[in-house]
């Protein structure tokens, strides 16, 4: 039988989780709040050497505490926080930002979102057979089990609208839902992506095989009922992976991508363009680096990790010229697509790896940059691309992150090698979950 303990939270994490002092040791409490008393229940791993605690109940609560509205909360793992008020949110994120970043720079106020409900713009579910029949739903935290959310708060109304026309006509039409045990079945995942100005929709739905039973007759019932699509695509991915989408892709309907608009600017989007799932929020952050970057209209700009070249363009109207680095193919061509269709010239984008493009910059004293703009993944800058980045000197530095603690890491590097932080700003992007998107400013320190 588990013993449960009584414990004080007096801080949360760079996560959002309540953090408590407990047998000399300090653990990451999911669902707990800063003042709150509670009961923990350690659970031990399978070597007896690793710890986690669990929260069992709460004595004392936090009047920040607030009851979630979602019933798959906490199953789903999509959202983390709604036990939180928004404000309680904002509060603990920036509280983590302060912690981890605050010893290079004043970390400025978080910016919220005006409505942290129904702003994911792409949304994933997944097919599965249950005895009621064909479901959609989300991944089990950790898990590959799947679960339903009949009506997502966080996600697109459009998209909740489509995904039960989905279920239903997966039904209708006999469709077997793939199994990743066995191996077997035909409907695996579908992805929809909605533009935020433009109010076009994509579907993309992903099938384990090339054989689709009634597909021209499921077609035209989904837009039927739903018009406001504007192109379906039929990915195939017949793997055993934990990958969404396959290699071979089908247009069924429209032109195979939509386009949206950011920043006042176009952007094109296919199925798999990397754009950020919350556009009014993305704007705000974009503006923030751009603001930060301090253009004149004489600077050449890198813009590293460019993606599909949506900061670099929106950087290219205060800049001399901007160079994009990008090392996914498809990114690369949607980015030169995309500076098409904006009119603008004096931008180019090459397929390659940052850290060798920096090399060879900082080796070539005329192509040096003078400001770099860069928005790496989760795991950060390469070791190699900050000390090219060293190497080429430029004046100044944005640093767009996802990961606190890893632009914790590399500002540390960064400001060891002849740079200093001037400030922090954290943009929410994802309301009611541990996450958020800081922008730094680092200039090179006075010699």
């Amino acid at each position: 039988m588990s013993k449960k303990y009584r414990v004080k939270c007096h801080e949360t994490d760079s996560a959002c989780r309540g953090l408590v002092k407990f047998n000399n040791s300090v653990f990451a409490v999911d669902g707990l709040l800063p003042g709150e008393t509670a009961h923990i229940e350690l659970v031990y791993g399978k070597d007896r050497k690793s710890t986690t605690a669990k929260l069992t109940d709460i004595e004392i609560p936090s009047p920040d505490r607030v009851k979630p509205f979602c019933e798959a909360f906490p199953r789903c793992g999509g959202c983390t926080l709604q036990h939180a008020s928004y404000e309680a949110q904002l509060a603990m994120k920036q509280a983590a930002a302060k912690k981890l970043l605050g010893e290079f720079a004043p970390v400025k106020k978080i910016i919220g979102m005006k409505n942290p409900f129904h702003y994911r713009h792409k949304v994933h579910a997944s097919f599965y057979r249950s005895r009621r029949g064909m479901e959609l739903g989300i991944y089990e935290e950790n898990t590959h089990k799947v679960i339903t959310v009949p009506d997502c708060a966080i996600q697109n109304k459009t998209a909740n609208g489509i995904l039960r026309t989905l279920r239903k006509l997966a039904d209708e039409f006999r469709l077997s839902a793939y199994n990743e045990d066995t191996g077997m079945g035909l409907m695996r995942h579908v992805l929809i992506r909605c533009g935020y100005v433009t109010g076009q929709v994509m579907v993309v739905l992903v099938l384990a095989g090339t054989n689709f039973p009634g597909r021209s007759r499921f077609i035209e019932k989904l837009r039927t009922a739903h018009p406001e699509i504007t192109t379906i695509i039929q990915n195939i991915n017949h793997q055993k992976t934990s990958m969404v989408l396959g290699e071979s892709e089908t247009v069924l309907y429209g032109n195979g991508y939509i386009e949206d608009e950011l920043c006042g600017l176009r952007f094109r989007i296919s199925s798999k363009s990397f754009y950020q799932v919350n556009p009014e929020q993305t704007e705000i952050l974009y503006r923030t680096a751009i603001d930060f970057a301090v253009l004149t209209g004489k600077e050449t700009v890198l813009d590293a990790y460019c993606g599909t070249g949506t900061i670099g363009l929106i950087a290219a109207g205060k800049a001399k010229n901007v160079i994009g680095v990008e090392n996914n193919e498809a990114a690369v061509r949607d980015a030169e697509v995309n500076a098409k269709v904006n009119g603008v010239q004096n931008v180019r984008f090459l397929k390659g790896d940052a850290a060798e493009y920096m090399k060879k910059a900082a080796d070539n004293k005329t192509a040096r940059p003078d400001v770099v703009i860069m928005d790496p993944p989760r795991s950060g800058a390469s070791e190699e691309f900050l000390g090219a980045l060293v190497m080429a000197n430029p004046s100044r530095v944005v640093y767009v992150s996802c990961c606190m603690e890893t632009l914790r890491r590399d500002l540390k590097v960064l400001c060891g090698n002849g740079y200093k932080v001037e400030k922090v700003q954290g943009v929410d992007m994802f309301g009611w979950s541990g996450h958020v998107e800081t922008v730094a400013l680092l200039t090179r320190k006075a010699r």
